[in-house]
């Protein structure tokens, strides 16, 4: 069940963001797994996009992650607080990745719970990208770290959602990329409380 290395290899990250969508997210920290369900994603087109750490070819330390095979974590610190986990995909020197925003608790509850210091019936407890991080035990030290492996991966538990479920959105906090920063690039599942705002559209 946990996604083969050949599936994030595909080139169309706009493709994969919205196929991530009820795919299950799971974490190995010392012995302690937690798993959620993938409710929220946004989709980053490399070198192209003015919203990606990668726009027009910027190549430092922090962004060589996204220059590798699809199939690594892609992990930065947001505002020196928050850290921030993305799927890096497609071929090598394509810097395509797909931030994981929010999940769904289902494997865990109760270590997700210590982490965050609130119960797993508070939705803010995996809302948005640097709680689902917090949550999953996900810090700068997965950076890189294969996501067929053991402390890191994603599974097909055959959770689909209908078209009519998945709604498609501009981004969150990408107004620097101007005219980019409008693409609805950001997809998630209608109603779900995990979700992060806005949740409206």
């Amino acid at each position: 069940m946990k996604l083969p290395f050949d599936y994030y290899l595909n080139r169309d990250v706009i493709f994969l963001a919205q196929d991530l969508l009820g795919k299950v997210l799971y974490t190995q920290v010392e012995g302690e797994i937690t798993a959620g369900i993938i409710v929220e994603t946004e989709a980053y087109f490399g070198e192209q996009d003015k919203a990606s750490h990668a726009y027009g070819g910027r190549r430092t330390n922090r962004t060589e992650t996204l220059y590798g095979l699809g199939g690594l974590a892609y992990v930065y610190l947001c505002y020196g607080i928050h850290h921030l986990f993305n799927v890096v995909s497609s071929v090598e020197g394509e810097p395509h990745a797909v931030l994981i925003r929010s999940v769904e608790p289902l494997i865990g509850k109760e270590i997700m719970e210590r982490r965050r210091g609130m119960p797993v019936a508070n939705a803010a407890i995996t809302s948005g990208p640097g709680s689902t991080a917090k949550a999953l035990g996900i810090n700068r030290s997965y950076n890189g770290k294969d996501l067929t492996g053991e402390e890191i991966w994603i599974e097909d538990q055959h959770i689909q959602y209908p078209t009519d479920q998945i709604a498609a959105v501009p981004r969150v906090g990408v107004a620097y990329a101007k005219e980019d920063a409008f693409l609805p690039w950001r997809f998630f599942i209608k109603n779900n409380k995990y979700v992060s705002k806005p949740n409206t559209f």
